[in-house]
């Protein structure tokens, strides 16, 4: 399946002072798979080592302090010869310090072998913010890939189209069709491709549900043992959390007595591992954003919408026939979407209220606030009051009609959201 970071990776190899990548997310996205077909398409070879848990190859990488001589090791590990420029070199499940220590000596000596290291364990990486290496995240299956998987890149481009025309679509109905069938399936690929393999419903969330159950055993890696069950607890209420009224993070959802400071450093470790994403509550606008923002208030999100279907034992006709649940998931995707897009989450809820699903800020500075319209809230006018407040001249509300604009607020069909992004916005 066709991904978007194929197009990262070619300029990657063709930057005259490429550096090592790390390239993170969560587990099952599609990491590893996507670097051993960019390899394979564009190199004379690939070389593949598994560092989870290979005790020589942590010994190599903490022993050798020369590029040449790691290099040397590995060629005879996998019976290979590793050749400079036309041998990519792919280190997956990177968690040993001593690894990334390693793979940055090939940055600081601007080596001319290509490296990608994969992890799905962001933390680790805190600690590397110097020049040697550069980082890349990846995220699971978008709209438009979910599209391209099922050969309609033709209508990913009528989309963008009219995106950036301001027209209506002419395909309406046919993406709004297919954006329902993405809801519930998500954008995990072995969850798509089992879709596209005409696997029945019951194996297809046996799938989503086995995918959970890893997501679970990340968790379980925390060094610190006391945030391992209130991890799983902030996971598991995470479909009660979102099927409120008022989506705002609450601890007494897990139980009575739960407190904030006890979950505080658990919570971190779900959001810096990219197992569930956070939004956080301004209660007024001015730049940057980040000034703004109330820590103690915030929304968490699931990382794949799909999963969080399975998590809600939901169904077709229960998506269909309730605007809540169906607003719920429109707003986990979007937050998504915006994650994946660079963006980094707030929402906005005044004193009296209203409440603004969600309000970014593009590399020039502006700020633009965001709006759900469902059927059971069309009249919602929480978007008009804020920029009016706050003297913002643009708005966008993401509804289930085709592209229109009204005013200064543009309204975007809710499968068009992977359009908003910073070359767009």
């Amino acid at each position: 399946m066709e991904r978007k970071i194929e197009e990262f990776f070619q300029k990657w190899k063709n930057d005259i002072i490429r550096k090592p990548m790390m390239l993170y997310g969560p587990k099952q996205i599609g990491k590893t798979f996507s670097a051993l077909a960019f390899g394979k398409k564009y190199y004379k070879n690939v070389v593949y080592f598994n560092t989870d848990n290979n005790k020589s190859l942590i010994e190599l990488f903490t022993k050798e302090k020369s590029t040449e001589k790691i290099i040397l090791n590995l060629s005879l590990e996998i019976g290979e010869t590793i050749l400079k420029e036309d041998t990519l070199i792919i280190l997956d499940n990177v968690n040993n310090i001593e690894i990334i220590r390693g793979i940055k000596l090939f940055g600081s000596e601007h080596s001319d072998y290509h490296i990608i290291a994969i992890t799905s364990r962001r933390e680790n990486l805190n600690e590397f913010k110097g020049e040697e290496l550069q980082f890349k995240g990846m995220s699971a299956m978008d709209f438009e890939e979910y599209l391209w998987a099922h050969n309609e890149k033709n209508l990913t481009d009528l989309i963008r189209e009219s995106f950036t025309k301001r027209k209506t679509c002419p395909f309406h109905k046919v993406a709004l069709d297919y954006f329902g069938n993405y809801l519930q399936v998500g954008g995990m690929p072995e969850v798509i491709q089992a879709e596209l393999d005409g696997k029945s419903s019951f194996e297809i969330e046996a799938i989503k549900q086995k995918i959970m159950d890893i997501y679970k055993k990340e968790v379980a890696i925390n060094t610190t043992l006391i945030d391992i069950p209130r991890g799983l607890e902030v996971i598991d209420s995470l479909p009660e959390q979102l099927k409120k009224d008022n989506k705002k993070f609450q601890y007494g959802i897990m139980g009575t007595g739960k407190r904030a400071k006890e979950y505080d450093s658990a919570i971190n470790y779900l959001v810096n591992n990219q197992l569930v994403y956070r939004s956080y509550k301004i209660k007024n606008v001015k730049s940057p954003l980040t000034s703004c923002k109330d820590t103690d208030s915030f929304k968490l999100y699931a990382v794949d919408t799909g999963v969080l279907y399975t998590m809600m034992n939901l169904n077709y006709k229960k998506v269909q026939t309730d605007e809540d649940i169906k607003e719920t998931l429109y707003e986990n995707m979007i937050a998504k979407s915006l994650i994946e897009n660079g963006y980094s989450l707030f929402y906005y809820q005044s004193d009296g209220k209203a409440e603004v699903n969600f309000v970014v800020q593009n590399r020039k500075g502006q700020i633009i606030p965001i709006e759900i319209t469902t059927r059971t809230n069309s009249k919602a006018k929480s978007l008009s009051v804020f920029m009016k407040k706050y003297t913002v001249p643009q708005g966008y509300r993401i509804t289930e009609n085709n592209f229109q604009t009204k005013k200064d607020i543009r309204y975007i069909p809710i499968y068009a959201v992977f359009c908003i992004d910073n070359n767009n916005i």
